[in-house]
């Protein structure tokens, strides 16, 4: 017998993992199934009027949150808001979801139902209803599933595989707040542990702290779209980075891209805390910050004045042939390659557990 190849998954990342997995399914077995792994959502044919779209998350305490500073309340409608959002990466519309949880004995009654408090305000924000899920003990710590359930009309759904050269690339609201309100909070938590009587300074850091607590997903932007019958020919929810998941969409679609570093949204208070306190690059933080939900899309060129000074979506490159490549020009007039370094499950928590 040969030797038998021992892998690490953090030497391939979770998206690698996701294509080994992928290799092992590499056929449909029914016909309803349109599109299975591999995009935010699965997507069923089992309807006349519309497609049926499947997704499903999981939050992992220690991996994706910490409750020193997480207000459950909080992460009862983050949990709601991230699947929400793989819904709204397929420009469609959500209807009901499922929340189960696995608890370790330090929560109480009162604390579940603060977390399904938090559940409760977001399901009523998208409209949507909670339809089910499961709760169990952990040995420890704080496990979370959602698995959410949708709709597109046939004719409006958008996946990752479908950009062309010449499309224009979009990205909502600003990007990098959700990272530099986790630094603040990772410092912050510093601080009360080397000096637990000390004033904890959050005034002034609103906004990136809300960024990483209480995303909301960009329903209001499949509604926009819908209002200016405008159909992405791809679209992606910005969960890794916008890096990395412009790559996924170049990748899916067989395509090339230039972004430009002086169209980039930012926020004025993420720039400032970036640079000044954090002595990082603002457009490295914008590109690789990630978890922010917003929305990144590709469309056909002649919709472009739709979207000059929109208050809501930026027009920050365009999509190319494969051959010229993934890159960016900086405000300088240089050019640098993309590289996805957003992101990742496995390669954190084998850092921090080292």
């Amino acid at each position: 017998m040969g030797k038998k190849e021992y892998i690490h998954i953090e030497e391939i990342g979770e998206f690698g993992l996701i294509e080994e997995i992928k290799k092992m399914f590499p056929d449909r077995r029914r016909n309803e199934t349109l599109v299975a792994i591999g995009d935010d959502a699965a997507v069923l044919n089992i309807h006349d009027d519309f497609l049926t779209l499947l997704s499903t998350d999981n939050l992992n305490e220690g991996v994706h949150f910490d409750l020193f500073y997480t207000p459950l309340k909080h992460l009862g409608f983050k949990s709601v808001s991230v699947s929400v959002s793989d819904i709204c990466a397929m420009n469609g519309e959500p209807l009901g979801i499922t929340v189960s949880i696995a608890l370790d004995s330090r929560f109480t009654v009162p604390m579940v139902k603060e977390f399904y408090e938090g559940v409760k305000i977001a399901c009523e924000k998208y409209n949507i209803d909670l339809i089910g899920g499961d709760t169990t003990a952990s040995y420890k710590g704080l496990f979370i599933n959602t698995s959410i359930i949708g709709k597109v009309e046939k004719e409006r759904v958008a996946y990752r595989h479908g950009a062309k050269p010449g499309d224009l690339i979009c990205v909502t609201g600003d990007l990098g707040g959700a990272y530099i309100g986790l630094l603040i909070m990772q410092r912050e938590k510093e601080v009360h542990i080397e000096a637990p009587l000390a004033t904890i300074k959050l005034e002034g850091y609103e906004y990136p702290i809300s960024r990483l607590l209480k995303p909301e997903a960009r329903l209001d932007v499949i509604k926009i779209l819908r209002e200016l019958d405008v159909v992405p020919t791809a679209m992606i929810d910005i969960s890794d980075g916008l890096a990395s998941d412009l790559l996924h969409i170049c990748t899916s679609s067989n395509v090339g891209c230039v972004i430009y570093e002086d169209k980039f949204p930012i926020d004025p208070v993420v720039y400032r805390t970036a640079l000044l306190e954090f002595n990082l690059n603002p457009t490295t933080v914008f590109l690789s910050g990630g978890e922010d939900y917003e929305l990144l899309f590709t469309i056909p060129e002649k919709y472009g004045p739709l979207f000059e000074n929109h208050p809501d979506i930026t027009i920050i490159g365009k999509i190319l042939p494969p051959e010229e490549g993934t890159y960016m020009i900086s405000k300088s007039g240089n050019r640098y390659e993309l590289t996805a370094q957003g992101w990742d499950a496995f390669r954190k928590y084998r850092r921090e557990n080292q």
